[in-house]
């Protein structure tokens, strides 16, 4: 034993100054890497949270964590208890000042919808953040794990995430059973089922478009979003792209005001296209607007008038 004690040790002396400073620095590293993921995973759960988006809102409050929430935007208003919390202004505009009174914990944040410099001048501040990624409906289960681990609720994050997961799934297998075997090529050359049209605003008209859940919930359930070649994810859209479109099935998101009143003049000038023409458009809630627990409420709904 000895020696081979020796030889290990005679084999490291061997080498050059240059090799053993490599291998000394990978393993501290090595060392360093782990001490910290230690940290992360058995730091202190933050007490003071504070909400910059409706969605992680919804998110919190899912893994049950309401009563560590000292602050919302003026648009969390979802559970009832959000309501309550709180405001400290809006998604693209929150106020620095108010976020310091309340003197949270930590700052949880999206890349979809909050300004990147406020959370620099956070970070400037020595206040901490955690920036929610995700954006797309595939993205949810994790990003919801990631954000629990964040926060010390690992467990119920894990059951969040799961039950999303599974009601995903679900729709995936129930549109493979009722899809037809040779499904028929639309006018653009893609096989679907009918053309949709989601309506986020009727006056400019604003409509969802590629990279929104909205996109992927019409995917999901075999449909066609007409609006899934634009540029952007919420693109302005003109009469006459609908007009030609001809889409099967007009979804119009319910706001805080009478929308049927605000979309009356629009849907009077595509009275042409089959959705006007069959009486399929539909008035659905706000639920897909938020990438959180209530998007799958909000696939339900949109399955009622598409399967």
């Amino acid at each position: 034993m000895r020696n081979d004690k020796k030889e290990e040790f005679f084999i490291f002396g061997s080498l050059t100054s240059e090799r053993k400073w490599y291998i000394l620095s990978y393993l501290l590293l090595l060392v360093t890497s782990q001490l910290s993921l230690l940290t992360a995973v058995y730091a202190e759960p933050p007490d003071r949270i504070l909400s910059l988006a409706p969605s992680t809102t919804e998110i919190l409050f899912a893994m049950g964590l309401g009563d560590r929430i000292v602050g919302v935007t003026n648009f969390c208003d979802y559970p009832g208890e959000a309501k309550k919390k709180p405001k400290i202004g809006g998604m693209s505009n929150p106020s620095l000042e108010a976020v310091i009174l309340l003197k949270p914990d930590i700052v949880i944040m999206t890349t979809d919808g909050n300004p990147k410099e406020f959370e620099e001048r956070l970070r400037s501040l020595k206040i901490k953040t955690y920036v929610f990624k995700a954006r797309r409906l595939s993205e949810l289960p994790q990003g919801i794990r990631d954000m629990g681990l964040a926060l010390g609720v690992k467990e119920r994050a894990e059951t969040l995430a799961k039950e999303i997961e599974d009601a995903i799934n679900k729709f995936k297998v129930r549109g493979q059973e009722s899809a037809p075997p040779h499904p028929p090529l639309s006018k653009g050359g893609q096989r679907g089922g009918k053309k949709v049209l989601f309506i986020i605003w009727p006056e400019p008209l604003i409509v969802a478009g590629p990279g929104t859940a909205i996109d992927d919930a019409i995917t999901l359930l075999d449909g066609e979003n007409i609006a899934s070649k634009a540029k952007v994810p919420y693109p302005k859209y003109s009469i006459e792209e609908i007009i030609h479109q001809a889409p099967d099935v007009i979804f119009i998101g319910k706001g805080h005001i009478d929308m049927k009143k605000v979309s009356s003049g629009l849907l009077k000038r595509i009275a042409v296209v089959p959705a006007v023409k069959n009486g399929a458009v539909f008035y659905i809630s706000d639920s897909l607007y938020r990438l959180g627990p209530r998007v799958i409420e909000g696939i339900e709904e949109m399955a009622k008038y598409l399967q």
